[in-house]
Parts: C-alpha cells; structure tokens; sequence
C-alpha cells in the first residue's frame, strides 16, 4: 500500500528550528517530484516548495527563500523540510505531496500532515 508519512512536527519558539521528515513506501520515490505544502484552519492549502525528482533542483515560495531548505534522500525514500528562523505564521499543518514525473503509475500522493505550531 503506497503512503507518505510525515513527522518532525511540533511547538517551537519563533527564531527556532524544526526539520519534518516525510517517508514514502510503496511506490517508486525516484519517479517523483516531491512537494510541501501547508494549511492553516480556514484557508487554502499553500505551496511551500518542490524538490526535483534527482533532488538537482528546488524551488520555494518567496516567504520561505532562504530560511526553509528542501532535500531528498533517494535511498532512504525520505524528503526533508529544514524550517528555520521560524516565524509565527509558518504555523499550520505541513503536507507532503508526491508527483510523478517518469515511469506509470498513479500521479499523485499525500501525507496525512504534520502540526507545525510557531508561538512564544
């Protein structure tokens, strides 16, 4: 059964650092663009930032360029969001989503998120 499974999650003191961790299995991780997203109670769900398939390229929304880092390891089917010089309103539920980009096979995959709350 394909699934992503966040963590890393958690209170943090604005200035501080969190690193989420999402996990996949059952599908093949290198096929797909890995993204994170996140979701505040009434609002849209926001992109956060991508990481290419090969983990050669990353992209980030502009409230997050140059404090959140987008990594892969493809051995470990593992992407990795480091948050820091957090702010609170990076507050919300952080979600990873799985794209395909090669090979066959079901274009899309979501986390089930992780709380992420900034608060003094």
């Amino acid at each position: 059964q394909a699934q992503l499974v966040e963590s890393g999650g958690g209170l943090v003191q604005p200035g501080r650092s969190l690193r989420l961790s999402c996990v996949a299995s059952g599908f093949t991780f290198g096929w797909y663009a890995m993204k994170w997203y996140r979701q505040v109670p009434g609002k849209e769900r926001e992109w956060v930032g991508l990481v290419s398939s090969n983990g050669g390229s990353t992209r980030y929304r502009d409230s997050v360029k140059g404090r959140f880092t987008i990594s892969r390891d493809n051995a470990k089917n593992t992407v990795y969001l480091q948050m820091t010089s957090l702010k609170p309103e990076d507050t919300g539920v952080y979600y990873c989503k799985a794209e395909r980009v090669n090979g066959v096979g079901p274009s899309v995959y979501w986390g089930q998120g992780t709380q992420v709350t900034v608060s003094s």
